[in-house]
């Protein structure tokens, strides 16, 4: 059976930033029938639960993999590293599971497939990547954006 990486706090474990989840039912069901395996990159890069909110500044999570942009917390903490420590961890992950695909929390600095917040901590997006989906996405597994599949359910 071939199984698949998604998002840890859309299954409803509490691995947001602010200590809360995304639970979405449809995924919680992907995780019973075995075909899914939760993950929180940024808990595997080493940061805790609750922790600051994180943007990434002056780029996207490409951008951060080629150390043009950094990670910050809304407290002006550099996490680059954590994030990019929690992408190498979800890489191995889904090699070990042999996945060729991941559904990933839209908007978030990790995870965001499709855009992400600006840097700017005023809920302003762009279009881009997080740290994981950008690095997933270059060793070849397919990232699917959460609310994008939801939308096509």
């Amino acid at each position: 059976m071939k199984r698949f990486l998604i998002s840890a706090c859309l299954i409803g474990l509490n691995t947001k930033y602010d200590g809360g989840n995304n639970i979405e039912p449809c995924f919680c069901e992907m995780v019973k029938k075995g075909v899914a395996v939760p993950f929180c990159p940024e808990q595997a890069g080493g940061l805790p639960t609750p922790r600051d909110c994180s943007e990434i500044a002056d780029g996207d999570g490409r951008d951060a993999i080629d150390g043009k942009a950094r990670v910050i917390t809304d407290k002006g903490q550099d996490v680059t590293e954590n994030f990019l420590r929690g992408a190498k961890e979800a890489l191995k992950l889904t090699k070990l599971l042999n996945a060729d695909k991941a559904i990933l929390k839209s908007k978030s600095p990790s995870c965001g497939c499709k855009c992400i917040y600006d840097g700017t901590f005023k809920k302003s997006l762009r279009r881009g990547m997080g740290v994981t989906a950008a690095y997933l996405q270059e060793h070849g597994i397919n990232v699917i954006d959460s609310d994008e599949y939801l939308k096509q359910k």
